[in-house]
């Protein structure tokens, strides 16, 4: 009997070909096929490499996205979200946005030191820094190899203001720096719930943790005086956008300010990624549930314009727009995310001090 691999997203791991990239040869766990395997068969194994950066801070000049750089600590992510819009980047290594995305993990164990050298360069000038913006700061990974947490603690000697979205409860481990951080109007955090079902959550990103912990981690950080919001996104019609006023009402008793939402986005090799996922576990609505993704997505699988890009268009993608705003009015859910204070930060010292 055979079975899919267990707690993983993507049901395939093609190598893609938009970068002329050979297809690579089947090699033991790393398949290029479904990941069918018998019951015998060990899960795919997680693996990390230490990835050397020459740089950490990346630059970003999209109209349609309120910050212009962040950090990435970690390529690929373990919590293996099937809609993910950073699966395409691990084409660029040769391998797939498939299951190699959420297995063959990179770590930059030199973030806070190239982030240190980035701070003290002269002119520099201080805007806020996200976390979180391509994969997830506190996936599993960060347990051990705390990059994350010694990037805030950097910026946290800095005054530097930073952003944080993740899905993971860990966020709360690091209360110690976001606390005094937020007092001074330098952290806020955003919290990605997209589905309180927990068997949809488990099949739309399976490696996340419960829903029930991230809203527990709303409540820890606002009690911790931290500003903190949830997102909704991606909103996948037919399978989770009849949560979203439930997903507000729970966001709102567990202290959030705000809300945010996306309709689920499909770029690159994400788009048929998620067609081979819809199959495998939806069937009886995988026609429809594309149907109204290109309906939002003027006729396509992925509208990549900017503005367009970030709210849908259509009927339905309207009708959403205004299922939020009113469920946003109605629990005090329309807080604008909070400007954060720029004008405390002072460059790291260098080898040899603060002389002054």
């Amino acid at each position: 009997m055979s079975k899919l691999r267990p707690v993983r997203g993507a049901t395939e791991n093609r190598a893609s070909a938009r970068f002329g990239l050979p297809a690579r040869e089947l090699d033991g766990d790393w398949l290029d096929a479904r990941a069918i395997v018998d019951d015998a068969e060990p899960p795919l194994r997680t693996t990390v490499t230490v990835e050397r950066a020459r740089s950490i801070l990346s630059r970003n000049t999209s109209p349609d996205i309120p910050f212009d750089r962040s950090v990435n600590p970690y390529r690929g992510c373990e919590h293996g979200c099937i809609y993910c819009f950073a699966r395409p980047t691990h084409a660029w290594h040769d391998l797939s946005p498939g299951l190699d995305f959420e297995t063959r993990l990179f770590a930059k164990p030199d973030a806070p030191a190239l982030l240190r050298q980035a701070l003290a360069k002269p002119g520099y000038v201080c805007q806020p820094i996200a976390f979180g913006t391509n994969t997830d700061p506190y996936q599993p990974i960060e347990a051990t190899w705390r990059i994350t947490r010694d990037c805030l603690a950097l910026l946290a000697e800095c005054r530097h203001p930073v952003t944080i979205t993740t899905k993971s409860d860990r966020v709360t481990r690091d209360i110690d720096l976001l606390g005094p951080m937020a007092a001074q109007g330098l952290a806020a955090v955003m919290l990605s719930i997209t589905s309180l079902d927990p068997k949809v959550a488990r099949t739309v990103e399976p490696r996340a943790p419960h829903p029930e912990r991230r809203l527990a981690a709303v409540a820890k950080l606002r009690a911790a005086g931290i500003p903190t919001f949830v997102s909704l996104s991606p909103v996948i019609p037919q399978i989770t956008d009849h949560e979203v006023e439930h997903i507000m009402e729970r966001a709102a008793e567990a202290g959030a300010l705000g809300c945010f939402f996306l309709p689920v986005r499909l770029p690159f090799e994400v788009a048929p990624l998620f067609r081979a996922w819809l199959d495998e576990h939806f069937p009886d609505r995988a026609a429809k549930v594309m149907a109204t993704i290109q309906s939002i997505r003027g006729g396509r699988d992925n509208d990549p314009d900017f503005h367009t890009r970030m709210r849908g268009q259509g009927p339905w993608a309207e009708l959403l727009r205004t299922r939020f705003r009113i469920t946003a009015k109605r629990f005090g859910l329309d807080q604008p995310f909070p400007p954060l204070r720029r004008d405390l930060f002072r460059p790291p010292a260098g080898d040899q001090g603060e002389l002054f």
